[in-house]
């Protein structure tokens, strides 16, 4: 483990807290081709706000926008973004545009690891042969390859790095033994070896594919219950009391993870014949109860607004979960789009969110302070910052017969003088 250099390729909610981590320890050399990112790096700052701010003059670490510069590292960290087409299909432009690059700096007896999530077989079938290409080796003679899939929960504050076990995987057994050491100096709680490549591919896809699939029911059953009259969340404690219960939560599934994840899988089983009905019937629950959000919103505005008037609706939050910048994704979007759809006023607050990202990827414009005069409130995400409000305040700010549309369930057995809905 003597003379190791890192490059870290892709510096996002993944790839800059493992950059930080490894450069207590080892040089290492930070790479993405967002030069605005890079600027703002060096700076010591963290763009997502998800680490503090660190000081690079003690650490081995610096950040850079040329692939060149990384040309003298013998270990390159794959960290990019692995989304999905409009038609639900993987997008792997960022993962070969990344192992392009480090091709065209890889030397012999490098070894490059990949954490992006992918289908079983991606690494050794797209990412392996593209660096052949443009490193003019050959894979397993002249560099080797392995695969640790990231396990970063974007806000999580309890589950991090250093304290969740990381899963690592290689082409031989020499290799394997490399990583194994090498992430054991950042992961406190240790590695788990998987047998294959494929088989820790597979073990990633999966780790989101379940939670996708519990939300799901969750999601129906709310859809359900509340055309009983019933409480979802009443149910989920009632049932959560048997010892072998799983207590999943019913909600808006959206972001870069959960909510992309399965279709790389559902990708590659039917491209080898198989349909997965189970695990896209998931995916279209929770795709759709945005629609079923707004339809609900629509029957209680209905019912309270007089003829030709305009509801005013105020969204409280619309990055893809609590407490984080990161808009990517974000079914409330969907939601706000929908809603102004139907010719309703619609006014979006989220401290957390960046107003001119919002309005340069997705038109929408956020209001830098509450307004007043509000027909419906729907507390979408459930930020720390919102915890002060209460239905005293909601009424404040509403005008008469107000409804809550509360999505997480925040204000649950609190409001009492508005209409209250939740999942």
């Amino acid at each position: 483990m003597e003379n190791i250099k890192i490059g870290v390729i892709g510096l996002g909610y993944v790839g800059l807290p493992l950059a930080l981590a490894f450069a207590e320890s080892i040089e290492v050399k930070g790479y993405d081709i967002n030069a605005p990112l890079i600027k703002t790096l060096r700076k010591g700052i963290d763009p997502n706000s998800e680490l503090d701010n660190f000081d690079l003059n003690q650490m081995n670490l610096s950040f850079h926008d040329n692939i060149e510069e990384l040309s003298d590292c013998n270990v390159y960290i794959v960290t990019v973004p692995t989304p999905v087409t409009s038609l639900k299909s993987p997008d792997l432009r960022p993962l070969k545009s990344a192992s392009k690059s480090v091709g065209s700096v890889l030397k012999q007896r490098d070894i490059v690891i990949y954490e992006s999530t992918v289908y079983p077989g991606c690494t050794e079938e797209d990412c392996v042969p593209i660096l052949e290409k443009f490193s003019g080796l050959k894979f397993g003679e002249d560099f080797k390859v392995a695969y640790s899939p990231e396990r970063i929960n974007p806000g999580d504050k309890k589950h991090t790095l250093r304290n969740t076990t990381k899963l690592v995987s290689a082409c031989d057994t020499e290799s394997l033994e490399f990583v194994s050491k090498l992430y054991n100096r950042v992961v406190e709680v240790g590695v788990y070896p998987a047998s294959s490549i494929k088989v820790a591919e597979a073990a990633k896809i999966i780790e989101n594919t379940q939670r996708d699939l519990n939300i799901a029911l969750m999601n129906e059953l709310s859809i359900i219950f509340d055309l009983m009259g019933i409480n979802t969340l009443d149910v989920i404690d009632a049932a959560a009391t048997k010892w072998n219960f799983l207590k999943f939560t019913p909600g808006l599934v959206g972001g870069h993870c959960i909510s992309v994840d399965p279709y790389y899988l559902t990708y590659k089983s039917l491209e080898l014949g198989y349909n997965p009905e189970i695990i896209l019937s998931g995916r279209k629950v929770n795709d759709n109860l945005s629609k079923h959000i707004v339809k609900r919103t629509l029957s209680f505005l209905n019912h309270r607004m007089a003829p030709d008037t305009k509801p005013r609706v105020l969204i409280l939050g619309i990055t893809f979960k609590e407490n984080v910048s990161d808009i990517r994704n974000s079914k409330t979007i969907e939601v706000a789009r929908e809603l102004m759809e139907q010719n309703i006023d619609v006014e979006i607050y989220d401290p957390y969110a960046n107003a001119e990202e919002l309005l340069s990827e997705y038109n929408l414009e956020l209001i830098e302070n509450i307004g007043e005069n509000y027909d419906c409130i729907m507390v979408a995400v459930k930020h720390r910052s919102f915890e002060s409000f209460d239905e005293d305040y909601f009424l404040k700010i509403s005008n008469s017969n107000p409804v809550l549309i509360d999505i997480k369930s925040t204000y649950k057995d609190q409001i009492h003088a508005m209409r209250y809905w939740s999942l």
